[in-house]
This record gives structure tokens, sequence and C-alpha cells, in this order.
């Protein structure tokens, strides 16, 4: 592989066509990235162009449905559920453990929506009507509580503060020359 890049390297510089580097990397291709077979191609409208793009996706032509051609950019790409990974088999033998998925089937066009760390379709263990009437339940129950507390205060009782020095009468503005009555402070 790297004797047919370095041909067409040699090919341009030979040529005269562009500078060494722009020819070298013109002859390159991404090792990543999706390739041209993997790609939407366009909407198919015959039965026969519908059975090729069933086979391209590796899906049957009873299973396979594009998505409408509304100018999208879609084409032949396959309309799978909205599923989440959570809703799949967690002890199938997956290719892909994490993703939940084998390869060469399919991915859902918004793939990184479903994957198990954001959306989950799962249906629920509970009904909705069941979580409506807990919450509406709860709700219902802490309002009355809040009524009651209104209604029936309950505090715990309170000594008034003590100060020493006589509930410090001079700093409060007793008069100097009178001698003030004797306070008695309680210890806990």
């Amino acid at each position: 592989m790297a004797g047919v890049g370095f041909r067409r390297w040699a090919q341009a510089l030979s040529k005269g066509k562009g500078s060494g580097i722009s020819a070298l990397l013109s002859g390159c291709r991404a090792a990543s990235g999706a390739t041209k077979d993997g790609l939407p191609g366009p909407y198919p409208t015959t039965p026969d162009e519908k059975a090729a793009a069933a086979k391209k996706y590796n899906m049957r032509v009873e299973d396979y449905e594009p998505y409408p051609d509304k100018g999208e950019g879609y084409g032949d790409y396959p309309k799978l559920p909205d599923r989440s990974q959570h809703e799949r088999d967690p002890w199938y033998q997956w290719d892909h453990p994490d993703l939940r998925r084998n390869w060469g089937e399919p991915m859902h066009w918004n793939f990184d929506m479903f994957i198990r760390n954001r959306v989950d379709t799962s249906p629920s263990p509970v009904s909705w009507s069941t979580m409506c009437k807990q919450l509406f339940g709860f709700i219902g129950f802490m309002l009355f509580m809040f009524y009651v507390g209104e209604k029936m205060p309950a505090y715990q009782p309170v000594a008034p503060k003590q100060y020493p020095y006589n509930n410090l009468y001079l700093e409060r503005g007793g008069d100097p020359e009178k001698q003030p009555e004797e306070v008695k402070n309680y210890e806990i």
C-alpha cells in the first residue's frame, strides 16, 4: 500500500503536477470513517432499488424501510426503531458489548442519542397513573402536615436569656446609686 502512494508521488513529481506534499496527500485517504458502501445512497424508488439497499445494510427486504424523502439527506438509510441500548439484552454475547451491537448491524441515524448514558427508552415498571397518584399523594400529605403545623405549633420551652452581674444592671442603664435586687440564675 505504501508503494502505491510512493509511486503516485513519484509520478506526480516527474510530471511536474503540484508540489511533493500536496501530490502525496491527494493520493491518500483517512483510515477511519465510513466507506463508500456504508454511506447513504439515493432514495430507493423501485422495489429492486429497495431490495439492493436492504442487502447493502444487511437487512431483510420486509424489515427495510427508508426515511421519508423530505430532502434531509437520509437517502436510502434505513429507518430503525427509536430504542435505546438499555432495551437490548445485556446477557447476549454481543460483538461490541459496551454498545450492545454486532458487527455489520446498521446503526441508528441518531445513534449517539440512544447510547446507555443518554436516553433510556425502556418501558417503565410503574404505570403513569400510579406515578401520578404517588406524587400527588405525597404533595397532599406534605400540605396537610404544613397546615397542621401552622394550626398547632410545637416549640421547645425556652427560658429568658441569663446575664451575669444582676442581668447587667449597670450596663443596661441602671442607677449606680441604688442597690439592684438579687437575680437568681439557674444552671443546666
